[in-house]
């Protein structure tokens, strides 16, 4: 696979791996085709799942490496990791603010952000659109990263990243189409809101690779930007959404561990 990817230029390759997981979103957002409902144990560990899958991929994808490619080019370590970790965080912390967005599982009053007269349905899109930005990102400037040339930087690490983005978003796109389908919407209709908030993963993909690639010099700074983007969506999103019910806490916490777990193996074996 590997030796395919890196036929490509690295932008390519950005827009290729964001494709893939958004046809993994995509793919979630069928199953509406086969059930109105999906059993909430069954949802809130495919979050907690998530979740893991994400804060492995925070840290062995994009913290290590940037960490590394810092000490490398003669930055303090430690100060571009807090700098670009936390410039991440406040990003999406903006971003969360202003964006209008609505949660899975809530009324349209509940809906967060800058109040406006739009639909649940468009709510509930964006609210996993804003997931997907940070995760676009964070692909695109792996690619990039590898072609920078550094040694911490590897096409097998960028591809399980992908990799573990794309089995993350199956029940993202789950998450946007069923509830819509629950509420009248048509199959169709849903299916396509539902892959509708993948879209932006290639946009930020392609965008995330454009940026290193002419600025290489602040590659570990996205590297930690990224990482700490999607730490934000973890901590404040899906790890509440998936222990909302208190009697699935325990196996959504195991969930979270096979998540982070199946990331580190994807990460080591292939990075």
């Amino acid at each position: 696979m590997t030796e395919f990817i890196l036929q490509f230029h690295p932008v390519t390759q950005a827009l290729l791996a964001t494709l893939f997981t958004w046809a993994v979103t995509a793919l979630g957002a069928a199953v509406v085709f086969f059930t109105k409902s999906v059993n909430p144990k069954l949802m809130d560990s495919m979050l907690g799942f998530a979740a893991g899958v994400m804060i492995a991929a925070s840290f062995w994808s994009l913290l290590a490496p940037g960490i590394e490619m810092a000490e490398g080019l003669g930055h303090i370590p430690w100060l571009t990791a807090v700098i670009g970790f936390m410039g991440g965080g406040v990003f999406m912390r903006l971003t969360d603010k202003f964006l209008p967005h609505l949660h899975p599982g809530l009324s349209v009053d509940k809906s967060e952000g800058i109040k406006t007269s739009w639909q649940r349905s468009t709510l509930l899109v964006l609210a996993i659109t804003l997931h997907n930005i940070p995760e676009g990102l964070a692909v695109g400037v792996a690619f990039g990263a590898v072609a920078a040339g550094l040694p911490s930087a590897t096409i097998g690490g960028a591809v399980a990243l992908a990799i573990g983005i794309g089995i993350q978003n199956f029940p993202e796109g789950t998450a946007v189409s069923v509830p819509l389908r629950r509420e009248g919407m048509s199959k169709g209709k849903s299916f396509f809101m539902g892959q509708a908030s993948g879209l932006v993963e290639p946009v930020a993909g392609v965008i995330g690779a454009l940026f290193v690639l002419r600025m290489q010099n602040i590659l570990p700074y996205a590297l930690c930007f990224a990482a700490g983007a999607m730490i934000f969506v973890v901590v404040e999103e899906l790890i509440p959404e998936s222990q909302r019910n208190y009697e699935n806490i325990d196996l959504v916490t195991m969930a979270t561990m096979a998540g982070f777990s199946i990331m580190m193996v994807l990460d080591v074996a292939l990075g």
